[in-house]
């Protein structure tokens, strides 16, 4: 009888165990991407409307390494969980010759801080720009709404943050030719089942145009989610029926549907899937 009841406890003692680690296997991600695309974009470089020279250098810069393999590279780097190459700025010496990019350091995989210097696929080719303009860099980190506004204010010479063509910084800025197509997509809590049956943009859209403003989603402010939510005419976005909040950065607005604040975001497809990602690894 003794014996038995040891071999009952050691197998319930089991079954426990088996339990525990099948529950944690099983846990739910905080928040999670709906994979449809729900635009279709264009990013390039912003270049002081005064240095017409210098667009000309930036675009011969990126027919360059597009045609060498040098952005497919960096971009497999950057989506293929390789490992970053660490940029330190220079300080702004107007005595020097610099080139001095306008970023914002919170949109990875384009652009991030990485301990006391930045990474990402923009503040790369940032690099790689400024030695073949023979130039020293200087990355001035700042709000992503200010980024086009520096260099329109000659305080910067080019925009390097993940920026859509769009033509309200056209204001701002003169376009670089594009050197990649971008694309907004929804973040949702990890439980959340509403959009689990869209196959398409349109279905995506077609639940969200019967919210209203009891709902609310989350974007970084100036940016094409913000403008995906709240309508542009430039951009032929309708606006949806929504609330919409803007964060100074996308991690704060996807933080914030975890915390039950809101209960979408709209951001920049390759950020989200990094947001997402980092956030579950801590939630």
């Amino acid at each position: 009888m003794k014996k038995s009841a040891k071999v009952l406890a050691l197998f319930l003692a089991l079954v426990l165990i088996v339990g525990i680690f099948s529950a944690c296997g099983a846990k739910t991600a905080a928040v999670k991407v709906i994979n449809i695309d729900l635009t279709n974009e264009l990013y390039a470089f912003g270049v002081d409307k005064d240095q017409p020279e210098l667009l000309e250098n930036v675009n011969a810069f990126i027919a360059k390494i597009k045609s060498d393999g040098t952005l497919d590279t960096l971009c497999d780097k950057y989506f293929s969980d390789g490992t970053p190459e660490v940029i330190q700025s220079a300080a702004l010496d107007a005595s020097k010759d610099q080139l001095v990019v306008a970023t914002n350091a919170a949109f990875e995989p384009f652009e991030y801080t990485n301990g006391d210097g930045y990474s990402g696929i923009d503040i790369e080719i940032a690099s790689l720009l400024a030695k073949e303009l023979g130039k020293e860099l200087v990355i001035q980190n700042m709000d992503f709404d200010a980024v086009c506004l520096s260099v329109g204010q000659h305080k910067c010479d080019i925009a390097m943050a993940g920026l859509t063509v769009q033509e309200k910084r056209k204001e701002y800025v003169n376009f670089s030719d594009s050197y990649y197509t971008a694309s907004q997509r929804l973040i949702v809590k990890g439980d959340d089942t509403t959009f689990d049956d869209c196959k398409d943009a349109d279905s995506v859209v077609a639940i969200l145009n019967k919210m209203d403003e009891t709902v609310t989603i989350g974007v970084q402010n100036g940016t094409t989610g913000q403008f995906y939510v709240e309508g542009d005419k430039d951009m032929d976005f309708p606006g949806l029926p929504t609330k919409c909040t803007g964060y100074k950065n996308g991690s704060m607005a996807v933080q914030d549907i975890i915390n039950g604040n809101i209960q979408y975001v709209i951001i920049d497809a390759a950020p989200a899937d990094c947001i997402t990602k980092a956030l579950n690894e801590v939630n």
